[in-house]
Parts: structure tokens; C-alpha cells; sequence
């Protein structure tokens, strides 16, 4: 038997085979020391409970060194990373997925800006309208430190991750087969570019084809990653949505490109609009939903904005009107200013075209 193995490069192992991540559920709740599968008797590994018969033979018949070792030379040699659930950088919304993916297999890296992602996603046959809309937004959200995720696919994924790069922004691109095969091959530049400023993911084991039925499952990591996705363009039957489809089963936002009623690439959009996803004309409709970009905006507003001659008492106001729009009433309650005084303070942080008023006694900065 093979000695000093980890938990973590057994559950490495029983990926290789092609175990999937509920059977590896079921196998840890029954073995909580993973590590024990290689020392324990074959009949033990019979009597594991939901676990069909194919994959415990699997399972004996792979415990051996000189497929434990064939297995990290490979990886080794296709200069490949890992993550699994072990790990300190798996992705925190990925534990919360149904089917939650056990390993990921990568290039380049994950950072902490990624916590700030949103997808991208549509349909292979882009028109000009959706390769516009495509960049319009890409360009925007990387302004605001946004990482870009897709599924490397042609037409708007390939788009969108490109336009990212050139803006200098990061991109995660979630594949559905092993690293070692580039899908589809017109990606090949783009393929070797995003592991400098992002990561190339899969949960799929070297060797494993971009087969059809990788990609629906492949869309919920996609998803799964992003606090909100956005479809460019679907067909009424599109792996867009999907990945729309998943989005909503995992509580994120989703958002839709509303398009021309005769488009067949606008189909798929327009019906998601019409069950319900948020129609997007700008960026300003994604903020509205997602808190955590409201956030950003406004931080990077701030940064913008010279308040280097402000006096003790406006700084103290505009650090308050900062961190989002706030009323008139709140500002005083907050600094213990008399409303009068606040109401001073405000005219002049406005004259100086710093803040601006909104419905119902409300500031925000301004654009």
C-alpha cells in the first residue's frame, strides 16, 4: 500500500478517477480521514453505503504507488496548480453550491480581488450588437476592479475575457474538459494569456474532452464563482441560460440584455427578462442590485475627488456621504451637528460639486 499520502492528494486521486463530487460526499462522511481509503481492506470499502459498485471497484483497483505517482508527474509536467476544499484559496462561494466542485484544477492564480466578480456569458454566434454591448460592459465593470468571468467558449465569452485583458482587468475562464486541451482551438491566445492576470479553471482531470455533457455542469462553477451574471445574447435553447439557471438556484442576481423581437439571438434574453431577471441598459442597473459594487462605485468616486481643502466639519460629512447615499437627518444623528448646520455644510460640498441631492432629502456623491 501507498504510505504517507494526505487527505488532500487522496481526494486528488479519487478525482483522477473520475469520481464525482457527491460520491466523494458520501465517501467522507462514511471516512473522514480520506488518507485511510489506501490501508483499508476491500471489504470495508464494499460496505460503504451509496456508493455503487463501479466506483469501488475504481477505487481497489487504482489503490496502487505506481498510479498515485504516473498521476502527480502528469500534473507536474503540465505545469498545473491545484485547489481543493482543503485549501485556504477555494473560492468561499464555491462551498455553498449544490454539487460543489472538491478540486480545481488551474492556471494562473486566484486572488482576493475576485471576491468582485461578475459573469459573462452568451451566445457563440455573436452579433455586433451583442460583441458592443459585450465590451460596453466589460470596460465598465473593470473600471471598478471587477473580475470578469466566462466560459472561454467563442463569440461573447471570448469577448468578454479579451476585452478584459486589453482593459488590463483579471478574467477567470471555467473550462469543461482537462487543461491540457485547448477548446476550441481558436482560443489558443487568449487560452495562454489569462493565466497572466487570472486563471484558467476546471474541475475535469488531464485528459478529459470538452465532451457535450461537460458544459451544462461546468456553467454552475461559472455562476458559482460571480455575485451576478449577465446574458448577452441566448437562443431560446442556450447554455447561457443554463448558466442563468443556476445563477438563480444559487440566490445570485441575473441580469439580461434586452434585444430586437425577430433577433433568434435575443429570444433567450428577452424570455429571461419576461420571467423576471433584471433588464440591463447600463451599469447602473447592475449597482442597483449588487451592494457589493455600489460599494466599489463609490469608493472609486472618492478617490476622484480633491478634498484637500475641506475644513474639519465637511470632511466629516463627505466621509459619511462616502460610504453611500445618506439622509440629511442620519448625517446629523451621526456627527451630533444641528440639521441647520448640516444643511450649511451640504450647500457647500454641492456648490463645490462634491455631492448631489437626490429624492427626498438624500446625498450621494456625484458622478
Amino acid at each position: 500500500m501507498v504510505n504517507k499520502i494526505s487527505n488532500r492528494e487522496t481526494l486528488i486521486w479519487l478525482n483522477s478517477l473520475n469520481i464525482g463530487n457527491r460520491n466523494m460526499e458520501k465517501i467522507m462522511e462514511q471516512v473522514p480521514q480520506l488518507m485511510e481509503l489506501w490501508n483499508l481492506s476491500a471489504n470495508k470499502i464494499y460496505d460503504l453505503k451509496g456508493i455503487k459498485s463501479n466506483i469501488k471497484d475504481k477505487i481497489i483497483q487504482n489503490r496502487n504507488e505506481d498510479y498515485f505517482n504516473r498521476l502527480f508527474t502528469s500534473i507536474d509536467k503540465h505545469n498545473i496548480d491545484i485547489t481543493t476544499i482543503f485549501d485556504k484559496d477555494y473560492p468561499d462561494r464555491l462551498q455553498y453550491i449544490y454539487d460543489s466542485p472538491k478540486v480545481l484544477y488551474r492556471k494562473g492564480n486566484f486572488d482576493e480581488k475576485d471576491s468582485l466578480s461578475i459573469a459573462i456569458v452568451g451566445s457563440r454566434k455573436s452579433t455586433s450588437y451583442g460583441k458592443w454591448a459585450t465590451e460596453k460592459f466589460v470596460k465598465e465593470l473593470v473600471k471598478l476592479d471587477v473580475t470578469i468571468v466566462s466560459g472561454l467558449a467563442l463569440g461573447i465569452d471570448s469577448i468578454a475575457h479579451k476585452v478584459a485583458l486589453e482593459e488590463g482587468g483579471r478574467t477567470i475562464g471555467v473550462l469543461g474538459n482537462g487543461l491540457d486541451t485547448v477548446y476550441p482551438k481558436k482560443n489558443k491566445d487568449i487560452y495562454e494569456k489569462i493565466p497572466q492576470n487570472g486563471a484558467l479553471v476546471t474541475e475535469y482531470f488531464l485528459g478529459v474532452p470538452p465532451l457535450a455533457y461537460n458544459f451544462p455542469q461546468r456553467n454552475r462553477i461559472i455562476s458559482g464563482i460571480s455575485l451576478g451574471v449577465i446574458v448577452i445574447e441566448a437562443k431560446e435553447k442556450s447554455g447561457s441560460l443554463i448558466t442563468a439557471q443556476h445563477a438563480l438556484e444559487q440566490g445570485k442576481e441575473v441580469f439580461a440584455l434586452p434585444g430586437n423581437i425577430n433577433s433568434i439571438f435575443s429570444r433567450g434574453t428577452n424570455k429571461l427578462i419576461k420571467d423576471g431577471a433584471k433588464l440591463i441598459m447600463d451599469i447602473d442597473d447592475i449597482l442597483e442590485e449588487i451592494y457589493e459594487l455600489q460599494s466599489k462605485m463609490m469608493e472609486k468616486k472618492s478617490e476622484d475627488i480633491d478634498v484637500s481643502e475641506l475644513s474639519p466639519l465637511e470632511m466629516e460629512v463627505f466621509e459619511l456621504i462616502k460610504e453611500g447615499p445618506i439622509h440629511c437627518d442620519s448625517v446629523a444623528s451621526n456627527t451630533g451637528l444641528d440639521i441647520s448646520t448640516v444643511y450649511s455644510i451640504l450647500t457647500i460640498l454641492e456648490l463645490k460639486g462634491m455631492v448631489r441631492e437626490l429624492t427626498g432629502r438624500v446625498f450621494t456623491l456625484s458622478d
